[in-house]
């Protein structure tokens, strides 16, 4: 199955028959939220623990069918330096005491010079965090992770996109990790996480809240250095911080008249209007036609790799140019 260049219409795509069989009845977009008026929390639905979700089995196939059939992407996350010690360190039992203002540029200082290209702190809303979980934290710090934009537009079955993510990944879950061993050497509570394995909490809604940027057309957040070229990565903590305020520079509109990552898309699962999920209307990408293609290719990232945005140097004048726009307009 060859991917489509990004100028070019995708064709309709078709699931394997070996697929469809593990398939569940209800619907993805029905677990997560399509059309619901009410807010609530999001469901568990993909990349928890296969006994624990609807699509479990259709996940545990994709993960054996990748071990079996690309062995050079196989175990990633123990290769390109590995995912940091599974253990944390034990909290401090002396709290060390200082203002938020200080706590919240030392939290920022560590995170950037450990791996992190972006830090954002937000107040934890409960309704990020998944069904049957609990976060006892009231603070999220959400970290970026950069990514290496001509190996991620690498085309199936090169391996060089699946690659690229899992570096993201690998290097984010270590940035969660020693941020989090670091505020508990100073006698806070703290927890860290990274992808792409669900945690307790969906972390792009608090990254939109910390000022990453906006949520683009792909479902993805566009942000005004790296585009939507980069991963995320987070630790919760009870450590008294300040939160960061949003950041709309006209991504939002941009996404609007733009049909880039659309047309690219091999299974069309990307609408050109906002769709209402979970009582908040916002652009949403078709579960039941993105995550089977995912599945068949061993990973896609093929809306975020030709995303303008995500061209090396581009965000910046784009964010530049739509904060023009926008302050014209009003």
């Amino acid at each position: 199955m060859d991917r489509k260049s990004p100028d070019q219409v995708a064709e309709p795509f078709q699931p394997s028959e070996e697929q469809k069989r593990l398939l569940p009845e209800v619907s993805g977009n029905t677990i997560n939220g399509l059309s619901e008026t009410a807010i609530r929390r999001p469901s568990p639905i993909y990349w928890h623990h296969p006994s624990k979700i609807a699509h479990g089995p259709v996940m545990k196939w994709m993960l054996e069918k990748t071990s079996r059939e690309q062995p050079s992407v196989d175990r990633l996350h123990e290769k390109f330096g590995g995912r940091g010690p599974n253990e944390r360190v034990p909290v401090a039992q002396t709290k060390v005491e200082d203002s938020a203002e200080e706590w919240t540029a030392k939290v920022k200082d560590f995170a950037l010079a450990n791996e992190a290209d972006l830090v954002g702190i937000t107040r934890l809303d409960p309704n990020w965090v998944f069904e049957d979980y609990e976060v006892s934290s009231p603070w999220i710090v959400i970290l970026g992770i950069s990514m290496d934009q001509p190996r991620l537009a690498a085309v199936y079955p090169e391996p060089g996109s699946v690659e690229e993510v899992m570096v993201a990944y690998n290097r984010g879950d270590r940035a969660a990790k020693k941020l989090a061993d670091f505020i508990r050497e100073q006698g806070w509570d703290a927890d860290g996480h990274g992808g792409p394995i669900a945690g307790t909490i969906t972390m792009i809604p608090a990254a939109l809240a910390c000022g990453f940027g906006e949520l683009g057309k792909h479902g993805s957040i566009i942000n005004r250095t790296y585009g939507s070229s980069f991963r995320l990565a987070c630790v919760t903590t009870d450590l008294p911080l300040i939160p960061d305020p949003a950041d709309t520079f006209g991504a939002d509109d941009f996404c609007l008249s733009c049909q880039v990552c659309a047309r690219a898309c091999p299974p069309q699962a990307i609408a050109h209007e906002k769709q209402t999920v979970r009582g908040t209307a916002k652009w949403y990408v078709n579960f039941d036609k993105c995550v089977p293609y995912f599945n068949e290719t061993y990973g896609c990232g093929i809306c975020i790799a030709v995303c303008p945005w995500s061209r090396a140097g581009t965000a910046p004048k784009l964010a530049e140019k739509m904060t023009r726009r926008k302050a014209d307009k009003s």
